[in-house]
């Protein structure tokens, strides 16, 4: 009997898949982003309102990745040349050049390996789905946005820079966690180091 259980979605701490494509900077692989923070993120479709305020603001605050070294790469179903089309309209219009690369994947094979297009979906449009993967090839944190509504730039940042805090130092970042403020250590497993830590035992911020 043929075996028809979809794959499981992807989940945290999961390798992400590698993948060959042609993009608006030419071919790229996911494998080439090896040894640097990677947000890869997809968009419901071109010259759409939302998805055009996300490009501009993530053009915008491309250097502030780049300085965490960590690289954008976006995709949608859509043609390398709608692409092309979208991005030069942006820069007529909005004055701003988007120079990571946009994926095309018109036979949804990327899409539907990072579960962003649901193959029993009546349209392939995808969601708003982000991947941060870090520099082994390891999906570190997702997000789904619907198509109505646009990510924060400003969280995406935030989140890359907590990950990579939280990895150098051994601790993790509490709620709204900035660059400057203290992070948590991590809760004592055992009795006797419960008591050593005192009254607030579980709650313990890095001085």
């Amino acid at each position: 009997m043929t075996d028809t259980t979809p794959p499981r979605p992807l989940r945290i701490n999961d390798r992400a898949p590698d993948f060959a494509a042609r993009t608006t900077l030419g071919q790229k692989r996911l494998s080439d982003y090896r040894g640097r923070w990677l947000v890869l993120f997809s968009h419901p479709a071109d010259f759409t309102p939302v998805c055009t305020s996300e490009f501009i603001g993530l053009a915008r605050r491309q250097a502030d990745f780049e300085a965490l070294g960590c690289d954008l790469m976006a995709l949608s179903v859509d043609s390398l040349y709608a692409h092309l089309a979208w991005l030069k309209d942006i820069h007529d219009r909005f004055g701003v050049k988007v120079t990571f690369p946009i994926i095309e994947d018109p036979s949804m094979v990327i899409g539907q390996a990072f579960g962003m297009i649901d193959p029993a979906s009546p349209d392939s449009a995808t969601v708003r789905a982000t991947f941060v993967i870090d520099p082994t090839g390891v999906i570190r944190a997702i997000s789904w946005y619907p198509m109505t509504v646009g990510r924060s730039v400003e969280e995406l940042l935030r989140l890359v820079e907590a990950l990579q805090t939280s990895d150098r130092e051994g601790a993790s970042a509490p709620a709204g966690w900035t660059r400057g403020q203290p992070l948590l250590e991590a809760a004592p497993a055992d009795l006797d180091a419960a008591l050593e830590a005192g009254e607030l035992w579980y709650y313990r911020e890095r001085r």
